[in-house]
């Protein structure tokens, strides 16, 4: 994969274009004081939360996801990280709620391991999806039970040396499209068709059932950092992305 350039975001308040797709990336293991700043900002409801996660890890990793999350809408609505407030949309999707919900900002998140993504945009729907790349020894089979029958057939045709890499491809693609249609696990993942092989670029193929639905979305595969692999994707084609390292913009 060619890397991407992440850059510090400029200070102060940020304008989100609406031929613009802003992406975060954000370590979810900051520095103790850090650490402690974001979970300042944090909701009762959210703090509860993190008092109830059994292991450090997990709860310093729900802090640093959620607070980071605060300081980056911040910057796009004007009002104090710990003011947001937020609702479910449909299928349990988060919105922005409140003094917040006018301007017209979608957002999703993904984490995996110890990083983190953002992703923004102005009036578009829009789902990111992020994994750590592991051995996955029961990836055909796992394939099997949840890709379509032309993803299996090109995935069972990859060799041993790319196979964990395409799995991972095709996963977060899947996941980023239905994230961002907003039906999560109601919609089943083999109904639409991506393509994931080396050296294709990201997009949806087909759609079951709607065959028009595909040329609505544009996705895009994102390189996050070394052993991890994402994937964005967008309502509508005419933008472009903006990556920013919430690490480097502090």
């Amino acid at each position: 994969m060619a890397g991407d350039v992440w850059v510090p975001a400029p200070a102060g308040p940020l304008a989100l274009p609406h031929d613009e797709v802003h992406v975060w990336r954000a370590s979810l293991r900051p520095p103790p004081s850090v650490l402690a700043r974001l979970e300042a900002t944090l909701s009762a409801d959210e703090r509860a939360r993190a008092a109830r996660f059994r292991f450090d890890e997990h709860r310093i990793a729900f802090v640093a996801g959620r607070g980071v999350q605060r300081g980056i809408l911040s910057r796009y609505t004007g009002l104090p990280p710990a003011a947001l407030a937020y609702r479910e949309g449909s299928h349990g999707k988060p919105e922005l709620d409140g003094a917040s919900a006018g301007a017209g900002i979608r957002f999703n998140v993904s984490n995996s391991g110890d990083f983190a993504l953002y992703a923004l945009t102005l009036r578009r729907e829009i789902g990111v999806d992020l994994e750590l790349i592991k051995p996955m020894p029961d990836g055909i089979d796992i394939a099997q039970r949840f890709f379509s029958a032309p993803e299996n057939e090109v995935f069972a045709g990859l060799g041993d040396d790319v196979r964990d890499l395409a799995f991972f491809r095709c996963w977060t693609r899947k996941e980023a499209y239905i994230k961002a249609v907003g039906e999560g696990l109601s919609m089943p993942l083999d109904r639409f068709d991506v393509a994931f092989a080396p050296g294709e670029p990201a997009r949806i193929l087909r759609t079951r059932g709607n065959p028009a639905e595909a040329e609505r979305w544009t996705m895009l595969s994102l390189d996050p950092g070394s052993g991890y692999v994402g994937a964005l994707a967008v309502e509508g084609g005419d933008w472009r992305p903006v990556l920013f390292d919430w690490d480097a913009a502090g």
